[in-house]
């Protein structure tokens, strides 16, 4: 099923749009988006490969923001 038939027969799944949030690769510094955790799972830490370089780090997330982080930092 495609996203626009999700939407036409009112599935939840894609009425319930995430949050994202820009985060910079400590590596090659390039930008890219990451979908926010809910609120409840906040502050959070979680391992992510940068979807440039493909280069892992560590994303922070609190209320007031969202960074990445190289794993030797």
């Amino acid at each position: 099923m495609e996203e626009n038939e999700f939407a036409a027969s009112g599935d939840r799944r894609y009425a319930a749009a995430m949050d994202l949030a820009e985060v910079t690769c400590p590596t090659c510094f390039e930008v890219f988006e990451v979908a926010l955790p809910h609120p409840d799972e906040m502050p959070a830490e979680v391992d992510y490969d940068c979807e440039i370089c493909c280069r892992p780090m560590m994303i922070v997330f609190t209320e007031n923001e969202v960074y990445a982080k190289g794993l030797g930092e």
